[in-house]
């Protein structure tokens, strides 16, 4: 499986690569779940290998600092080796057997359900995780873990890295025995397009912008044959700090919300984007001490940085706003952060204001009560994320239940950038955070790229392993309604 008969740079270019993914995933059906699990340890230990040579590659291309690269890439090949974990553990599969029942009313056959996979995934690398939401990031480490063959789209910010990492990736999973077409990387807005209009393709992955995403997802809703398509497209993230909290850790607060919307010069999906603080709090004043004489930071792309200053400059001509720290433009390119500071009623009435701007800035929204954050929680959009800074007897029960109608991670202590990759993670949100119910993060994102199918009255011949009598995989199973662990 060599990289230049799995690359293709134009639409014309996609037929012989969907081919071959067709062909794989009819051959992804048949292999044991164990050997599909060392396929993507065998392609973190290839990645961990060429950590250096891959790390060089994306400092150049995306003016990421090294250190949050070579976090970035222990992040990917974990998450490969946790979905490992995942499938020779065996419960992702929902393996659900009832035994026939001919004296029920109505009579029950034998029923045997388990999750299959959906075939060919389009999976959409983003611009700001070159390792962790790109070529053999977390969406991909889903789908091959779910056993669907991945079409990749290189993401234009960051080419010559996906075109290596799509190397490593073929070379470790030819030298593991894949089947050819398990993995391909095609490059192009054009050639996405059309990826995702192919009748090969059965689910499609994006992190990326909401106009971008939302054309995506109506091309994947208007096939003939529709199909789900799992996109993260914007979030802002709300905080909300209650005056307990502000009057006992105005500092700490102050610090921490600057560490964390500058961090990866702001350009993470989880950035606190708006911040709700009492009135007359010290924190706004505080935080723009925190933020200091920063030294200017390149943005991912020239798009990116022209849509962050744009947006800024746009920002300061909102009657009412006041911004305490004023994002610049350095001598050599890049910006510095920027703090914006608004009253509630003028946050109700600007809608610009509830819109995300990708890049180093945040806006802190002052507030005289809770009941007048509750409105504007009714105007905000859905999120990743929400966060409450509250103080132990404060009563925030109607705060929580707002609040968590907008996200879909409710945090109350630190800030949202930085996301486990676990059993239990979740990261999306209501729509515009993500078009779906499913996370892109953690054990469960499998279940993105699999359907339920049910065996009625099978003979065990024909069986999967997961069904058959006997337990022959030795996985948790529900048989007649009861949970059994091996």
């Amino acid at each position: 499986m060599t990289l230049t008969s799995t690359v293709a740079s134009t639409p014309a270019d996609l037929a012989p690569v969907l081919d071959r993914s067709a062909a794989a995933a009819v051959a992804l059906r048949s292999i044991p779940d164990d050997v599909r699990a060392g396929w993507l340890e065998a392609i973190a230990d290839a990645i961990d290998a060429a950590r250096e040579e891959l790390v060089e590659i994306a400092r150049r291309e995306t003016h990421i600092a090294e250190v949050r690269l070579v976090g970035e890439v222990a992040r990917t090949t974990g998450q490969l080796r946790l979905l490992a974990g995942v499938v020779r553990e065996g419960s992702y599969l929902e393996a659900i057997l009832d035994d026939a029942a001919p004296e029920a009313t109505p009579p029950r056959p034998d029923l045997r359900r388990m999750l299959v996979p959906l075939g060919t995934v389009a999976n959409f690398s983003a611009s700001n995780f070159p390792f962790a939401f790109s070529v053999a990031g977390g969406d991909t480490a889903a789908a091959l873990a779910a056993g669907c063959p991945v079409v990749v789209k290189a993401h234009s910010g960051h080419l010559e890295l996906s075109h290596r990492t799509a190397e490593v990736v073929s070379e470790a999973l030819a030298a593991a025995g894949a089947p050819e077409g398990t993995f391909a990387l095609v490059e192009g807005r054009e050639t996405g397009t059309a990826l995702v209009a192919h009748p090969v393709v059965k689910a499609g992955s994006f992190t990326g912008s909401v106009n971008g995403g939302r054309a995506l997802f109506d091309i994947a809703s208007s096939r003939p044959d529709p199909i789900p398509f799992y996109g993260e497209l914007g979030s802002v993230n709300p905080v909300v700090v209650t005056p307990g909290a502000s009057a006992a850790r105005a500092a700490e607060l102050a610090e921490g919300l600057v560490g964390s919307f500058t961090m990866g010069s702001g350009q993470l999906c989880t950035k606190p984007g708006i911040v709700f603080v009492p009135a007359g709090s010290d924190i706004p004043s505080l935080a723009a001490a925190a933020v200091g004489e920063p030294v200017p930071a390149k943005l991912l792309t020239d798009s990116i940085d022209g849509a962050f200053t744009g947006g800024w400059a746009e920002l300061g001509e909102i009657e009412g706003l006041t911004r305490l720290v004023d994002s610049t433009v350095g001598p050599e390119g890049g910006v510095t952060p920027g703090l914006a500071h608004a009253p509630i009623a003028t946050f109700l009435s600007e809608p610009r204001l509830r819109e995300e701007l990708f890049g180093p800035a945040t806006l802190l929204v002052s507030y005289d009560s809770l009941e007048q954050v509750f409105a504007a929680f009714d105007l905000l959009e859905g999120s990743l994320t929400g966060t409450i800074h509250a103080e132990p007897g404060e009563d925030i029960a109607d705060l929580v239940s707002v609040v968590s109608e907008r996200v879909g991670r409710l945090l109350f202590a630190g800030w949202p950038t930085g996301v486990a990759v676990t059993w239990s993670q979740h990261h999306g949100g209501p729509w515009p955070a993500t078009t779906s119910l499913h996370t892109s993060v953690g054990a469960t994102s499998l279940r993105r790229f699999l359907r339920p199918l049910v065996y009625q009255s099978a003979p065990e011949t024909v069986l999967p392993p997961a069904l058959r009598d006997g337990n022959p995989l030795g996985i948790p199973r529900r048989v007649n309604g009861v949970l059994e662990l091996p």
